[in-house]
């Protein structure tokens, strides 16, 4: 199984279960975190890149591989998320760079199984 798919299965599977324990208030977190990357004064696009440097800086890997999905379905391209790495590196630090590259490599899977048009 593909990371990506493996990552995604895992991710809704978790998620399922734990809002189906119907515990208020993680339904309620996950509704506030799902609705503060809605568009708004910022585009979610902007607002997926932002999270993306967060997840990067306080490294969380599942958390950059659930942005870079996001970002590669908005149509972020390369450069624009090479920006992000250069960014969230130089905010973070050298200890981030062990998690751009699992992030390069993630991005990597996400694009060889993108469809072809």
């Amino acid at each position: 199984m593909s990371q990506v798919k493996e990552f995604n299965e895992y991710r809704a599977a978790m998620n399922e279960k734990i809002l189906g324990a119907d515990n208020n208030v993680l339904k309620r977190f996950f509704n506030l975190d799902t609705n503060a990357y809605q568009d708004g004064a910022l585009p979610t696009k902007t607002k997926e890149l932002l999270g993306l440097i967060a997840s990067m800086v306080l490294r969380c890997d599942d958390c950059i591989r659930y942005h870079l999905g996001t970002c590669h379905e908005l149509g972020v391209t390369e450069a624009e998320l090479y920006e992000v790495f250069a960014i969230a590196n130089l905010v973070g630090g050298s200890i981030c760079i062990p998690h751009t590259r699992r992030a390069v490599e993630y991005w990597d899977a996400l694009r060889a199984e993108a469809p072809t048009s």
